[in-house]
């Protein structure tokens, strides 16, 4: 299969997931970072473009408020942004209503989008819906992406759960779901990945 023209898309690498209350629990944030950051380096040797999205919210804001330290860059990414990365700032689960990547994408003659970052159960998934009517390929790292447990009305479920289903869910229709490893591999021999499909996942289910 012949590669799609990729971008590398950091979704929400901020400090956020990294302290208090939306700190990633899985994947562990360390292994995910590591991830993310061996994403980067491919991505930079192959010349792809590569964009920068942080999620910001109002001063006084409990989580992500402007200014804060949660709202910042992982030092790790903030060290890495190179001055030809596309930056934006969002405030909704996906990262095209409010900002001008969808004509970064066409400016750039963008296929495939890879999504690395967080989280899993929301920005990861709000983006790769998103993607879906603007006719992109979206590949989803699992490894270099992560999820926090969740506990409502409407039930409970751990980190690890929210996150494996939500993999299953994406490789269904939505996305291809795959490793860092391999992803690096089709990157380097120039091509494409496979996922799964609504049908195939139903009958094997």
């Amino acid at each position: 299969m012949t590669a799609p023209r990729r971008a590398l898309i950091l979704v929400d690498v901020q400090q956020e997931y990294f302290e208090g209350p939306l700190a990633i629990k899985y994947p562990p944030s360390s292994d995910s970072l590591a991830n993310i950051l061996r994403a980067v380096d491919t991505a930079e040797q192959a010349g792809m473009p590569i964009a920068v999205i942080q999620h910001v919210a109002p001063e006084g804001f409990p989580v992500f408020a402007e200014g804060s330290n949660g709202q910042e860059l992982h030092p790790d990414i903030a060290a890495r942004l190179g001055n030809t990365w596309k930056h934006a700032t969002k405030s909704f689960a996906s990262i095209f209503p409010e900002t001008d990547l969808d004509e970064w994408v066409r400016e750039n003659q963008i296929e495939a989008i890879t999504l690395v970052g967080y989280m899993t159960n929301n920005c990861i998934l709000g983006t790769a819906v998103d993607a879906e009517p603007r006719g992109l390929t979206v590949e989803v790292l699992s490894d270099a992406t992560g999820a926090i447990a969740l506990s409502n009305a409407a039930g409970s479920a751990s980190a690890q759960q929210v996150h494996e289903t939500l993999m299953a869910l994406l490789n269904s229709n939505f996305a291809v779901v795959t490793t860092t490893d391999v992803w690096q591999s089709a990157v380097v021999d120039g091509s494409g990945l496979e996922g799964s499909n609504l049908v195939e996942s139903a009958m094997n289910g």
